[in-house]
């Protein structure tokens, strides 16, 4: 998976690209630690180039969002579409998250 971050002034965007799944868990988790730190109140998640997840890869944006909560900041996922955004859907992310 690769990991891109673009900041912006009030949001800050992570897009990934690749598969998205357990063994990218350091990767992202060391990406969404500094994103925390860094970013102001808005965080987006740009799947676009996600071509699989998994459910441990749910997990890694269920954590991101549960930090961000508590650092008082929100998380939307982006550019979901196909085998992604049937995933998100069968998990009721959108009760979760923003999702477009």
């Amino acid at each position: 998976m690769q990991v891109t971050i673009v900041k912006a002034e009030r949001m800050t965007t992570i897009k990934l690209q690749g598969r998205f799944d357990f063994n990218t868990h350091r990767e992202f988790r060391a990406f969404a630690e500094t994103t925390l730190q860094e970013a102001p109140s808005q965080i987006q998640v740009d799947l676009a180039g996600v071509d699989y997840l998994d459910s441990s890869a749910l997990g890694m944006l269920l954590m991101l969002r549960d930090k961000a909560q508590a650092a008082g900041k929100s998380v939307a996922l982006v550019s979901c579409r196909g085998n992604v955004r049937q995933v998100l859907d069968i998990a009721n992310f959108g009760k979760l998250f923003s999702i477009s």
